[in-house]
C-alpha cells in the first residue's frame, strides 16, 4: 500500500562566520542571512526588530514609489488608439496593473499593522498561540502574524469548512 510523505520545513542553514556580525552592525547594514545567522536567543531583540522595521518601511515605500508610476503611466497611455485590438490590448495592461496596485493597496494594510506590531513589541510572536514566528518565516513575509503551524492549520480548517 502506498503512503504519502508529508514535508517538513527544512530550517534555513545558519553560516557560523555571520554568527557575531551583527553586534558590530547597525540595523540597516544587516543583511538577511546575517539577522538568520543570530542566536535564538537573540531572537526579536532590538536589531532585529530595527532590521524589520527598515525592512517594512523600505517595502511601504517602494510600493508607493510603484502607485506614482502607475498613475504616470497610466496618464501617459490616454492617447486614442483606432485599431480594436491595439486599444483591448493597452486596456487589458492597465486593468492588470490596477489589480497588482490592488493588491499592493491591501499589503499596505498589512505593512501598516506589522509597524504597529513592532511599536508594541508583538512583532514576530504568533497571534493564536504566542510562540516565535521565526526570522526565516519572517525574512519571507514580513507581514506574517501566525507561525507556520498555526498557518498550516487555519488553512486547512479552511479548505474543509470554507471561509
Amino acid at each position: 500500500m502506498p503512503t504519502t510523505l508529508q514535508a517538513k520545513p527544512v530550517p534555513a542553514k545558519r553560516d557560523p562566520k555571520l554568527a557575531n556580525q551583527w553586534k558590530t552592525k547597525s540595523a540597516e547594514e544587516l543583511t538577511d542571512e546575517e539577522v538568520l545567522a543570530m542566536p535564538d536567543d537573540e531572537y526579536m531583540n532590538e536589531k532585529q526588530m530595527a532590521f524589520f522595521r527598515h525592512k517594512l518601511v523600505q517595502l511601504k515605500q517602494d510600493m508607493h514609489n510603484n502607485a506614482g508610476e502607475t498613475t504616470e503611466h497610466l496618464r501617459e497611455d490616454t492617447v486614442v488608439v483606432p485599431d480594436p485590438a491595439d486599444r483591448a490590448t493597452i486596456e487589458e495592461e492597465h486593468a492588470l496593473e490596477l489589480r497588482t496596485r490592488d493588491r499592493e493597496r491591501k499589503l499596505l494594510k498589512k505593512i501598516e499593522q506589522s509597524i504597529a506590531r513592532i511599536d508594541a513589541g508583538d512583532y514576530g510572536y504568533c497571534d493564536e498561540t504566542g510562540e516565535p514566528i521565526g526570522v526565516g518565516r519572517l525574512l519571507a513575509r514580513p507581514t506574517a502574524t501566525l507561525s507556520l503551524e498555526a498557518q498550516q492549520r487555519r488553512e486547512l480548517k479552511q479548505k474543509m469548512f470554507g471561509d
